[in-house]
Order: C-alpha cells, then structure tokens, then sequence
C-alpha cells in the first residue's frame, strides 16, 4: 500500500451508467425481446412509421441512426466543461492562496474561530453539492465514528495548528512546511501499518525531505529560518493529515459511499467537534470587517470545499499521477502570494529547503514496481476475476 491519499476512482466506480438510450417510437413499456408483430392487440391500422419498425426486413442504417439495437453503445462518460490543465491551475492556485487567507482571517478572528469558519463553510459547500446529486450521506454509526476521527487529524487538529502558527510566521513558511505531509504519510504507514515495508526509494525520499525541513530551519545559522514554536505547529499539522490519511485509507475505504459523500460527512463532523470547543475557548467577535471576513469564505468554501471536488475530478480525468503534482506548486503560490500580497520577509533557504522537501517526497511515491490486483480485499475494491466489486465493467462508468 503506498501513502498517497484515497484514490478518487473508488467514487468513479461507485456511479452507475444511465440506462442505453432506446429507439425514440418505441415504447418505453415494452419488453426488449417482445415481437411487435406477436402481439394479439396489435393495431391492423398501424402507421408507415410503426409497421416499417417491425418489418423484419427494415433498414439496418435506418435503425442505427435512431438509437435502436444496432447502434453502437457510446461510452458513459460526460465531456468536462473545463480541460484538465486548467483545472490542475485553478486547483494548485486555491489551495497556494488558503494560506495567504488563514493570515488575513487571523487578523480578526481566534485561530479557532478561523479553523471552524473554514471547516463549517467547507462543509456548506459539499452538503450543498451532495443535495444538488441526490447522493445520502453515511447512516451508519459505527462509519460516523470513523468519520470523526478523520475529522479531527485531517480538518480539526491541523486548520488550528496552522491558524496557530500563522500567528508567529509567515505564510509562505507555512505553506512550505505544509509539504512535508506526503512524507509524514509516509512514516505513519510504515510504523502503524502491518505489512507495509518501506522500499529504497521511498527510505532515501524521507531522508532527503527531512534534510529539506532542515535547510528550511537555516539549522547552519542556529535555526534563524522562523519561530521555532510556529514552525513547529505546521509541522504538526503536517504531521496530523498524514496520520489522517493513514486513518482514512485503513478505515474509510470500501463501505460504498462516494467520496463526495464521505467528504461532506467527514468536515461535518469536523465542524462539529470545533463547535463544541471554539464557544469556550474565544470571545466571540463583536465586528466582521470585510476583507477577513470575505477571506474566511473563499478559505472554506473554495480552499476547502470547492478544491476537494477538483481535486476528485483531475484524478477522474487526468490520473492519479498527475493530479498528485499539484503538490509541487502549492509552496511555489503560497510563497509568492505571501511575498507579493502581505510583503512577507523570505530568506534564500527557505526555497531552497522547499525543493529539497519537494525531491524527497516525489523520490519516495517512486516505487519502481507494477501494481497487481491483491483479490478480494484489495483496497480498489477489485475482485480476483478482474471485475469491480460494485460491478461489471459494462455496469459502471465515470460521470
């Protein structure tokens, strides 16, 4: 099992195709094997159109350009209103600038309150969403349960920590420790994981992004690359969602909801657990001001609820490998929009150590090998004869 998150085809293959479109005379409560010319009710008066249907004899074209049996099935796939590449832009702009949002929002609000203003507003956007496709949400308890968990490491715990440590550096820096969570993905999976051997490449990619954290630091000048407190809070919340998604790939995969489902349910319970403690924890805000208010919105509605949807659809589209890339740019716009926008401070290592991090952690999703489906309780949900548990190829496609 590798570290990387859910794979977003575990939703695509959840959805069923539409029902192959019939004949537009025919009609809709007739059986498909029934002989029109073996019916006893049959009208001896029938009209040109409707006996030349069921002459035996009828043009074959004819029947093929209406739609009928001898058309040929079209693939079940609906054609996106935006092509990929601009989507895998607009993907890696939202998420860069959430950080540039978190250190304007916290000019106003508690780092509580902005973590639960992002999480609640993500939750908005994505019940929304699951309304407008008619898809429930779990009912389960003990899944709910689950659910909470990966709320708490994935939206609660870091948010705050980053609302935290956005507090005492910059923006950019945040985003730059923000990358180090494919590696910190990495190191929970091979400690709590049973079976999961960590190979060469993935060993030297942890210690060549550890190495990146390190010339981030600026360690050579006694640790000057920002407060040790904050840096450390972004770390942890680095820390947090990769242990989350070791959690969500152990304990969330293979119930048959959509990920779109699990999603809204998952910042929902996310929103609910800061509810209980933000309340008691800050002063509610007696002003909302503009500009950090507006900030918190975009933060949660589209840095978190918008770009899980386009996260989904570029690895639907354009595959897991490249919609994992988007990575790479996040602390490339988080930088430059601190630098240029909030005229943040940045020391030449910090760049510098945000590549290293980078290398290391494209070296350690290098496995070298091929996958191979492992049977029934493969976490793709394949079967030992090659087809979907949630049905045939023919019976599934992507929407």
């Amino acid at each position: 099992m590798d570290s990387s998150p859910p794979r977003a085809d575990e939703e695509a293959s959840s959805l069923s195709c539409p029902a192959p479109r019939s004949s537009p005379d025919a009609d809709p409560h007739a059986s498909p094997d029934a002989d029109p010319q073996a019916t006893p009710d049959a009208d001896p008066q029938a009209t040109p159109d409707a006996a030349h249907q069921a002459t035996p004899d009828a043009d074959p074209e004819v029947d093929i350009r209406r739609g009928g049996a001898g058309a040929p099935q079209r693939p079940c796939t609906t054609r996106p209103r935006l092509d990929w590449r601009v989507r895998f832009g607009l993907l890696a702009l939202v998420w860069g600038l959430s950080f540039l949002f978190v250190k304007i929002s916290g000019e106003v609000y508690a780092p509580l309150q902005v973590s639960w203003g992002r999480v609640a507003f993500g939750a908005a956007a994505l019940l929304a969403v699951l309304a407008a496709r008619r898809q429930p949400l779990p009912r389960a308890g003990s899944l709910w349960a689950h659910l909470a968990v990966a709320g708490l490491f994935l939206n609660a715990v870091p948010f705050t920590l980053f609302a935290y440590s956005e507090e005492r550096i910059s923006s950019a820096l945040a985003g730059i420790c923000n990358a180090t969570t494919p590696l910190f993905t990495l190191l929970v999976a091979v400690s709590a994981l049973p079976g999961e051997r960590p190979h060469r490449n993935q060993l030297a990619g942890m210690a060549l992004g550890f190495a990146g954290v390190l010339v981030v630091f600026g360690i050579w000048n006694g640790a000057d690359g920002g407060d040790p407190a904050g840096v450390g809070m972004a770390l942890g919340a680095a820390a947090s969602m990769g242990a989350g998604w070791v959690y969500v790939r152990r304990f969330l995969t293979g119930h048959g909801h959509s990920a779109l489902s699990l999603a809204a349910a998952q910042l929902t319970a996310g929103a609910a657990e800061l509810a209980l403690v933000t309340p008691f924890l800050t002063t509610a805000p007696t002003t909302f001001p503009a500009a950090p208010t507006l900030s918190l919105l975009i933060l949660g509605a589209l840095g978190t609820g918008a770009a899980f949807l386009m996260q989904y659809g570029l690895v639907r589209d354009a595959g897991v490998t490249l919609a994992s890339m988007v990575t790479y740019l996040v602390p490339v716009i988080s930088t430059l929009a601190g630098v240029a926008v909030l005229h943040e401070p940045l020391n030449w290592h910090q760049p510098v150590g945000a590549v290293v991090i980078l290398a290391g952690a494209a070296l350690s999703q290098r496995t070298g090998r091929t996958a191979v489906p492992r049977g029934p309780d493969s976490r793709l949900g394949t079967r030992s004869n090659g087809t979907r548990r949630n049905g045939s190829p023919e019976e599934r496609c992507t929407r």
